[in-house]
């Protein structure tokens, strides 16, 4: 009977889950993975040995409504007679050798738990936010999770300040803060602790993570630092996007790149800001622009309509040294290019390292509540960009964004950190080769569940 190690995702993580799957295959290609979510698998390239498995979506309680923090977690609670079916149906045909969880699937722990699986955790952000998961037990056995409008003083991290803390931290009699608080409860109870970094990106958070400063009252899992997990360019595999024939004629390390995920929705005054700082700049750009949140796309293929968001006549007095893109941009490949010399970011992890495995800076421009916390790591701690600050609403100014571009582009500070970025870039691809940190942590990890 072969062996089988499954992993269990939800929606938000599939793609991170999905390159660990990838990652396992390519140094154990004779292991069967399964990759279990309720979503269809994630267009990046499959291997023999990785299969994926769709889970119907679970019924949710009539007349009761969740954030979509809490849905995060309860649509994995709910879906566990279908998760406890489906192991049961890999079971018969492989000997399930352990489970990962993605940490929003926590409640899948009693189900592992009762079919004596060994379960694992994913943490998807970074080892840094690894550290202030798990030390939350302790500030909440101290406090109750009352900051009392304290910074919160996480070990292996810089100062977090409270406002860039996540919301949902904030208020310990919510749903979410119950749900965030039980992941790290049972993390500590689990076989080990699978974190998106690499070693020599957060020294100071996995040396605080495998030492035991963040679980001081708890036993400490193993923690497998596994990064980059990311999706790499694939060069040839489809047409080449258009941008990027546009990237071809610009100089090396000449255009800053923004793009702000599946979410990075802006607001039409917003949107206006970042044009005029733009334009004032002076550097080379491309944009990829989504419709506001709210308004109707301007097309059927759901693209925004720019001639009516951004300033009249920008987009032709820019067009000699930009490109603006509606909705999307193959941001993997663009960044793998050698004329993108900046990359304007909403702090997401995997946005992270993959500027970092490409060797751009960044400017950290959060837009969602662990993000604010990221970019604290990034501009505090890891030191691979700059912050972006908004003034009183929420609102970056023209003159803000222009600041910083300039600032990144060309002056002391920005040259230290695309140093920085230099050095991590050979330190991600060491990592992943033969030999590197995040290879040895996958072969301890293997060696854990007996399969080497």
């Amino acid at each position: 009977m072969e062996e089988t190690i499954v992993l269990y995702s939800t929606p938000e993580h599939l793609n991170s889950l999905s390159c660990l799957a990838l990652f396992i295959a390519k140094h154990h290609p004779s292991v069967s993975v399964v990759v279990l979510c309720t979503a269809a698998a994630p267009p990046i390239p499959a291997a023999p040995s990785v299969t994926f498995h769709c889970l119907p979506a679970p019924a949710l309680p009539p007349n009761t409504t969740f954030n979509h923090v809490e849905l995060f977690f309860e649509t994995p609670r709910f879906n566990n007679p279908n998760l406890r079916r489906a192991l049961a149906e890999i079971s018969q045909k492989s000997k399930i050798k352990a489970i990962v969880l993605d940490f929003f699937c926590n409640y899948a722990f009693e189900v592992a738990a009762s079919l004596n699986i060994p379960t694992y955790y994913c943490h998807t952000t970074s080892a840094s936010g690894a550290c202030a998961l798990i030390y939350w037990t302790t500030i909440h056995e101290k406090s109750g999770g009352e900051l009392d409008g304290a910074d919160a003083d996480v070990p292996g991290c810089p100062l977090i300040p409270r406002e860039d803390l996540p919301p949902m931290m904030l208020y310990p009699q919510s749903l979410s803060y119950k749900h965030f608080l039980e992941a790290a409860i049972n993390i500590q109870k689990s076989a080990g602790l699978i974190v998106n970094s690499f070693h020599a990106l957060e020294l100071r958070a996995m040396e605080a993570l495998r030492n035991g400063l963040c679980t001081p009252n708890a036993p400490t899992p193993p923690v497998y630092a596994l990064g980059p997990l990311i999706d790499l360019p694939r060069n040839g595999a489809v047409a080449k996007h258009e941008c990027l024939r546009w990237l071809d004629l610009q100089p090396s390390k000449s255009v800053i790149f923004l793009c702000f995920g599946r979410r990075g929705a802006f607001s039409a005054e917003q949107l206006r800001e970042m044009a005029v700082g733009l334009e004032n700049s002076g550097y080379r750009f491309l944009w990829a622009v989504r419709a506001p949140p709210g308004k109707p796309p301007s097309a059927a293929a759901e693209e925004p309509d720019l001639e009516a968001l951004l300033p009249e006549g920008f987009l032709e007095r820019t067009r000699e040294r930009s490109f603006v893109l509606k909705s999307w941009a193959p941001q993997a490949e663009v960044l793998s290019h050698d004329s993108v010399g900046g990359f304007v970011t909403h702090c997401g992890q995997s946005s992270m390292l993959e500027a970092v495995s490409f060797g751009v800076p960044m400017i950290g421009w959060p837009l969602y509540p662990e993000q604010r916390m990221n970019r604290v790591f990034m501009v505090e701690e890891i030191k691979v960009a700059l912050p972006v600050e908004a003034a009183e609403g929420g609102l970056v100014t023209a003159a803000e964004l222009e600041k910083r571009v300039r600032e990144l582009m060309d002056s002391k500070r920005g040259r230290e950190i695309r140093r920085r970025v230099t050095e991590m870039k050979f330190a991600a691809a060491a990592a992943a080769a033969k030999g590197g940190s995040s290879v040895v942590a996958l072969e301890k990890f293997m060696a854990a569940l007996t399969l080497v």
